[in-house]
């Protein structure tokens, strides 16, 4: 098998638009449109213009059709679900000032040598310290249970 046979096996139309050789055949030792092997004394040499190769229409695979639909239906699902999850969050502590409860509190120095669990076990003996402890972190935005001599703390009194 030449070549120019799997090439036309393969595509089909060469390039001016036959199957097969341009000549039909008739010359096989002929190479091109010009016709440079031994083309002499076989008559005038037509030469066509290549036809326009019409495109095929895209066609998209099962991989294809999912990452062009699948991905972005996806992507707008869960951005759905985020932005209805921010409607829906229970993000206020009440309707409106008057229902806002104040925490009694007592301002507290703090001494050297002082933690904050012999600090919750002064201040509220009968309650766990642990959670004495917690109550102290929330209520003055501590990132840490650490304190320095000095610090002034809100420690909750009920």
């Amino acid at each position: 098998m030449s070549a120019s046979s799997a090439f036309h096996d393969t595509f089909g139309r060469d390039a001016f638009g036959d199957y097969g050789r341009p000549d039909g055949g008739a010359s096989a030792g002929r190479r091109g449109p010009a016709g440079r092997n031994g083309a002499a004394g076989r008559g005038p040499q037509v030469m066509r213009e290549p036809l326009q190769v019409k495109q095929a229409p895209l066609r998209l695979t099962r991989r294809g059709r999912f990452v062009f639909i699948g991905v972005p239906l996806i992507l707008l699902a869960a951005l759905i679900l985020s932005f209805s999850g921010f409607l829906n969050a229970p993000a206020k502590a009440a309707e409106s000032a008057a229902e806002l409860s104040l925490t009694p509190t007592v301002t507290v120095t703090v001494q050297p040598g002082e933690s904050l669990w012999a600090i919750a076990e002064a201040v509220a003996p009968e309650r766990d310290p642990r959670d004495v402890v917690t109550d102290i972190i929330q209520l003055n935005n501590l990132e840490a249970a650490r304190v320095v001599p000095g610090q002034a703390l809100f420690i909750p009194s009920k």
